[in-house]
């Protein structure tokens, strides 16, 4: 064993699973850790695992074991943390185990089978903490957990109820990002929307009802980019969509629907039908023409029949959303939709699949045709001497498209940079453009 103390570490899963991690490193760094990427040369090695569905299990489960072959301390958390058993079974040698959103339970494992180095010195970390995003982008986490029942999804099981974070301390930690460089700020949860719910929306900074809007309206004096991720459809998030058209937050609406159909929706415990969903999507549009709307939708579920699949198919060809992600039904551990009969054969859930990108494809890709000759807000991610890559407004980091801009020579346009960008091209997904 070394004597540097240096600590591996290995973060899987989604941006609320990403910010966990952050929390994690932070805490290592205090105490006066070395953190590393890797379980190479490592004392200690922690896995941020995902458990939610099958792929991310066994990509869990894979990390854990490679892991082992080069460290024998191994301490695993994270969302496959709540089954235990389960890793045991094929690694008891794993040191300990805690779910996700547990930095204490971590630390705690840590300094019990890896000494301290020193003293704690909160300023070996930048205020706000560890950021694991590029410098000029953050997550910022308003929540843990979810009340929801959905009939395909554990995460209630894994992370817990509801659990609103204070608002005071979500918009210090947010200074401290700009302050820092920050220039797009991501607001993420299970159901941002939610925000407040289970405390009865406690008020702050002068606001008497502490509900996402009233979130939204502090952090858009920030001046940062604002984009608010994972919205449940709940009629009052029209007052959102108003902060849209008013420039305070981003127009992008990130609204998983899941399905349109009445059966299936009530199957999956979701809200909403076919011609309500184009309802609440016209009156969006009516009131932030230019927003951009994502949503993510399961084929296959149990028992969805060819004509439900279709109505499916004609709601995409309706309502023509600008940002679209589609899933077969998975199987996940735990989950109600597991026991329902009808199961769907693999290649019925795959050929669905397939059918449905091919239409979002075509609708995609006239909707970025549309934009060329537009000229259009870019924040620059990655910049080399003949290329600049970033985004526009309706573009999220690592899920969306992006834009691809001519450099120029004397151009020094570095990585949180926002120009004005004419569109000159597009394809199915991309935009191309040059620098105004």
């Amino acid at each position: 064993m070394s004597l540097n103390n240096k600590v591996g570490f290995i973060s899987l899963g989604c941006p609320k699973n990403l910010v966990d991690s952050q929390n994690i490193i932070t805490k290592l760094l205090v105490d006066g850790y070395s953190v590393s990427p890797s379980y190479e040369d490592s004392d200690l090695v922690i896995i941020n695992t995902c458990g939610f569905i099958d792929s991310s299990i066994d990509e869990s489960m894979d990390t854990i074991g490679e892991t082992l072959e080069k460290c024998s301390k191994v301490i695993v958390t994270g969302c496959l943390g709540p089954r235990p058993d389960f890793i045991r079974d094929y690694f008891p040698q794993v040191l300990g185990i805690t779910g996700p959103h547990s930095a204490d339970a971590v630390m705690d494992l840590v300094h019990k089978f890896l000494p301290i180095p020193g003293c704690r010195n909160p300023k070996r970390v930048p205020k706000g903490g560890v950021l694991l995003t590029p410098s000029h982008y953050a997550y910022l986490k308003i929540s843990e957990g979810c009340s929801h029942r959905c009939s395909f999804c554990i995460i209630p099981q894994i992370r817990g109820d509801l659990n609103t974070f204070n608002g005071d301390s979500l918009i210090e930690t947010a200074s401290h990002y700009k302050d820092r460089g920050v220039k797009e700020l991501l607001v993420v949860a299970q159901d941002t929307t939610a925000y407040g719910q289970d405390l009865g929306y406690p008020g702050f900074k002068g606001h008497e009802r502490g509900d996402l809007y009233a979130l939204t309206e502090e952090l858009s004096k920030l001046g940062l980019w604002l984009r608010v991720h994972y919205a449940y459809p709940y009629p009052h998030v029209y007052k959102l969509i108003e902060q849209m058209a008013e420039g305070k937050v981003l127009p992008y609406m990130d609204v998983p629907m899941q399905h349109v159909n009445s059966r299936i929706l009530k199957l999956m415990k979701r809200p909403g039908n076919h011609e309500k969903n184009l309802e609440t999507i016209a009156k969006w549009r009516s009131i932030c023409p230019e927003l951009t709307i994502r949503s993510t939708f399961i084929v296959g579920f149990p028992g969805e029949t060819e004509s439900e699949f279709e109505e499916l198919l004609d709601f995409i060809k309706e309502a023509r959303l600008d940002r679209v992600g589609c899933f077969t039904y998975s199987p996940v551990h735990g989950a109600h939709a597991n026991d329902l009969p009808d199961q769907i054969p693999e290649e019925v859930k795959q050929e669905r699949l397939d059918r449905f990108m091919l239409v979002q494809q075509q609708i995609s890709k006239e909707k970025l045709a549309a934009k060329v000759n537009t000229i259009e807000d870019v924040i620059i991610d990655t910049a080399t001497p003949t290329e600049i890559i970033g985004r526009t407004k309706g573009d999220a980091p690592d899920i969306d498209g992006i834009v691809r801009l001519k450099n120029k020579p004397l151009n020094i346009i570095g990585p949180g940079s926002i120009v004005k960008a004419k569109i000159t091209a597009s394809d199915e997904y991309d935009l191309w453009g040059e620098i105004i």
